[in-house]
């Protein structure tokens, strides 16, 4: 019954899947890229607003955190309103916010539209999911996935190198001022085209869910975005406090959803073994990336002696490939199924981090641009085919709520990552330094710096292993019927 549903979607003539497919593209595409477009900027607001380091870097964090809050909710207000109602109010307030943030007079206005940004960008992504979900059967769903994944690598990869031309010949508030125009495109072609494909239930709202969720994950964040800002790292009182809040708080929020009948994120999603599978597989390539993306230009920008735009150029082709690559890994997943992309790309990943974990003072620029490569294409035939195998396996009715848990990953896994690698590299560098008979010489700092990469690299390695193994374990997945619904 359920696989007669998604043919009809997909060869309804009421339902128009390529305007569809477009309004959510382009309104996804705009809202990505303006999480990197700022990247480049800081500087520059912190001259136009006489403010420090720190203080500026609220637009990410505060991006990151409003991000952790919204997406878990988005599971109950998929169910609360049509597909239509929910991507032209979410797209509005991205809009409002990027209005507000182009015409900001001061920095906590900049700030205040930016944070309306994060709720829209939050709040698509699962929009997005869900709809494929609901219009492609699952032997077709890896292409269209593929098309998302290549949205989703492409617009962050070419967001600093366009902000940098930008900010230099046009000035920042044109950062937001460019964006304006495609955002109400979108709102306008979503009004013309977007058709609701989901049913509205409109469960019972729980409150304290909500409460629960708000401060575990919020709070998660934030203490994990916060380890950077305080000299004793993770040794930080108020680092701790909210990080024990956060995990706090999000064990009371999973207690409660196993208890209530309509919860606000179903997280019986784990009871199907390929939809734990592709969570396991995701959190890891999520820190193999982002042990990259962070660490990598630290060591360029370090040891290498590259600037920061070179470090970025070198960076890009990788990043590109892994976009351009993701329809055709999705092609060769409803082929093919995950076993045949996993399998070799996993261990292809193993190697690159061993590889990674080499790197010394000496290591020539072709490596690190060869190496790069291969962890993003190896990204690219393992994280989307992984996610739309997990979602494959769901019930018709778990999709929300398998999309919210997916996409709340990527924001908490992010800020974790982050900070964890960065703290794990300080805490080599600085070892280093101590045991060195000269820490101040510029050539020992080098050196403790790239022990602190190899170390990270090296743990990232480990982390890849356990993808080789997980990679053996996987099986095309079906859509499996909720014989617990009614008891549950």
């Amino acid at each position: 019954m359920e696989q007669k549903q998604y043919e009809y979607l997909v060869d309804n003539p009421n339902v128009k899947v390529l305007p569809i497919m477009l309004t959510l593209i382009i309104g996804a595409f705009f809202a990505i890229l303006n999480e990197t477009l700022l990247n480049i900027a800081l500087v520059t607001l912190m001259d136009e607003f006489t403010i420090t380091l720190p203080t500026v870097q609220w637009m990410a964090t505060g991006f990151m955190l409003v991000m952790a809050v919204v997406i878990p909710v988005s599971a109950l207000l998929l169910q609360w309103f049509t597909i239509r109602q929910l991507f032209i109010g979410t797209m509005t307030v991205f809009t409002i916010g990027t209005i507000i943030a182009a015409s900001a007079p001061t920095f906590a206005i900049l700030l205040t539209g930016r944070l309306f940004q994060a709720v829209g960008t939050g709040l698509l992504m699962p929009i997005i999911f869900n709809v494929f979900l609901l219009i492609y059967p699952p032997e077709r769903r890896g292409k269209i996935m593929g098309l998302i994944g290549l949205v989703i690598m492409f617009a962050p990869a070419i967001g600093p190198t366009l902000s940098g031309v930008i900010v230099h010949y046009l000035g920042w508030r044109y950062l937001f001022i460019l964006v304006i125009p495609f955002s109400l495109f979108s709102i306008a072609f979503g009004y013309k085209y977007l058709v609701n494909v989901s049913e509205v239930t409109k469960p019972k709202i729980d409150y304290v869910s909500l409460v629960f969720s708000t401060i575990g994950f919020g709070s998660l964040v934030y203490g994990f975005s916060s380890v950077g800002e305080s000299a004793n790292g993770f040794a930080s009182p108020i680092v701790l406090l909210f990080i024990g809040t956060g995990v706090i708080g999000i064990a009371l929020f999973a207690m409660r959803q196993l208890k209530l009948q309509e919860p606000v994120m179903d997280l019986r999603v784990f009871r199907y073994p390929m939809f734990t599978h592709a969570v396991l597989m995701f959190l890891i390539i999520i820190m193999a990336m982002f042990a990259s993306e962070i660490i990598l230009p630290i060591y360029m920008q370090g040891p290498l002696a590259l600037t920061a735009a070179t470090a970025g150029l070198i960076l890009l082709p990788g990043s590109i490939l892994n976009g351009i690559m993701s329809p055709f890994m999705g092609h060769l997943f409803d082929k093919y199924g995950p076993r045949v992309l996993m399998i070799p790309s996993s261990i292809v990943l193993c190697a690159t981090m061993f590889m990674m974990s080499r790197l010394t003072i000496d290591t020539p620029i072709w490596i690190v641009v060869v190496s790069y490569i291969l962890l993003m294409l190896t990204v690219s035939a393992i994280m989307m085919p992984a996610e739309t195998n997990g979602l494959n396996q769901l019930p018709k009715r778990l999709y929300p709520h398998g999309t919210a848990v997916m996409s709340t990953l990527q924001p908490v896994a992010g800020a974790i990552g982050v900070s964890v690698f960065i703290s794990i590299m300080n805490a080599r560098q600085l070892k280093f330094l101590d045991q060195s008979a000269t820490p101040t010489d510029p050539t020992t700092v080098n050196l403790a710096l790239v022990a602190g990469v190899e170390l990270v690299y090296f743990i990232a390695f480990a982390m890849s292993i356990v993808s080789v193994i997980l990679s053996f374990t996987v099986y095309r997945a079906k859509p499996i019927e909720d014989v617990t619904e009614s008891k549950v």
